[in-house]
């Protein structure tokens, strides 16, 4: 009966007590997340944008020359679809806080960069960050640190593949549940029926 309860099955994930410890560790990590959440929230208001606006801008500013960001290349950073991208790129485009040239190896696409505004904008934006950032991860030392970024990059790179899952898995015991209540709400004689052996046999 216990067994059933468990919300993990990779003995990774669970000690001699069941899976307790991937529960704290999500407590803990949802707890966190909403203060990412907040913070987000709070930066870009105080620059007026959107979170997802503020995110992109941020994501274009860390751009090099060498590797220039285009819309497909935030969208994937960002881990949200291309098309959403697209529009909210447009929005900050026509507010002249960043701006499209052509991609010199590519003339399909566009390469993506700030505009003097947009500079303007971050470096009133970082006064406010520096502070707040410093805060959230200050108590990490550099070797933490270090190990946190490589940890979340690999489960962020996995999440859209256990998300899939998890879709699939919900329709499959749904599926199952619905066939089990369709049996239990069967006449009995025609359960007797459905039992019964063709043919006499």
């Amino acid at each position: 009966m216990i067994d059933a309860l468990l919300t993990a099955s990779k003995p990774e994930l669970l000690d001699k007590d069941g899976d307790g410890t991937l529960r704290g560790l999500l407590y803990d990590y949802f707890a966190f997340g909403r203060s990412l959440e907040a913070a987000r929230e709070t930066f870009a208001s105080f620059v007026g944008l959107s979170p997802t606006q503020y995110l992109i801008l941020i994501a274009i500013k860390n751009s090099t020359a060498e590797e220039p960001m285009g819309v497909n290349q935030v969208a994937e950073r960002l881990y949200l679809s291309g098309a959403f991208v697209t529009n909210e790129i447009n929005k900050l485009v026509s507010d002249g806080l960043i701006e499209k040239t052509p991609h010199p190896g590519d003339g399909r696409r566009v390469q993506l960069a700030l505009t003097q505004h947009g500079v303007s904008r971050l470096i009133r934006l970082a006064a406010l960050q520096r502070p707040v950032n410093d805060a959230l991860f200050g108590m990490l030392t550099r070797e933490d640190f270090k190990v946190l970024s490589q940890l979340l990059s690999r489960l962020a790179s996995n999440a859209d593949s256990a998300l899939k899952l998890a879709e699939h898995v919900q329709a499959t015991l749904k599926f199952q549940e619905n066939q089990r209540a369709s049996a239990a709400n069967l006449p009995e004689s025609r359960k007797k029926r459905r039992a019964r052996p063709r043919n006499g046999r």
